[in-house]
């Protein structure tokens, strides 16, 4: 019998859901994975972390975690569960132990994606005029679907910490968009170079899983081939 695939679970960010990676569970499905897209609710990165041990339960073998934006803080946290094998970043917040997502962002310029943001009761919107900035690469009738099922996110978790990163002990790779307005290229390529990451370069926005969606799966396949 030949050896299982490696599991697959996602996890989004901050103005997403599980269905942000439409493009790429039907795929990986088709190739032999089993896959899961953890739906988060975006209130405590606890509560996302929790989100991604349930999915990983939910699964038989190994699991490569892969985490888009926000959903980079929580693999950084959740990937030291002994059921992961492997990381993918995608244009992602990367921490290393006591980093916030405020500390990262703040160290390049801030990101025209933040100049568009709505606050209401500690939640964050995308604003209309804002959702290029977020995903400008796509046809619009895409865009404004992103922009219609986008979460709100709560403002707390921009300051929140993890104190054990797994891509200190797990392999990991990375998807850096050179034309983010969200999660800044040079801020990614930072991460890279502390992490020790394989990394790839899109010219993309900052939803590369949706507007180049193989060059996201040609590196989960590299992850998923490697461990």
């Amino acid at each position: 019998m030949s050896p299982r695939k490696p599991s697959i679970v996602f996890a989004h960010g901050l103005w997403a859901d599980g269905s942000c990676y439409s493009k790429l569970i039907p795929v990986l499905q088709r190739e032999g994975h089993e896959v899961v897209s953890a739906q988060n609710a975006l209130n405590t990165l606890e509560g996302d972390v929790d989100a991604v041990h349930r999915a990983l339960a939910r699964v038989s073998s190994p699991a490569i975690l892969v985490g888009h934006s926000w959903g980079g803080f929580v693999i950084t946290a959740a990937g030291t569960d002994e059921r992961v094998a492997g990381l993918v970043y995608i244009a992602a917040l990367a921490p290393d132990a006591g980093e916030t997502a405020q500390d990262l962002i703040g160290r390049f310029d801030a990101p025209p994606l933040f100049s568009h943001l709505d606050a209401e009761d500690g939640r964050l919107w995308i604003s209309r005029d804002g959702i290029s900035d977020f995903c400008g690469d796509l046809p619009e009738a895409e865009q404004q679907l992103v922009w219609a099922t986008q979460g709100s996110a709560a403002e707390a978790l921009l300051g929140a910490t993890t104190a054990d990163p797994a891509w200190r002990t797990k392999p990991s790779w990375f998807c850096v968009t050179g034309q983010d307005h969200a999660v800044v290229p040079e801020l990614q390529r930072f991460e890279v170079g502390r992490m020790g990451a394989t990394a790839v370069d899109v010219d993309s926005s900052h939803v590369p899983m949706l507007s180049h969606p193989e060059v996201v799966l040609d590196l989960i396949r590299d992850a998923a081939g490697s461990v």
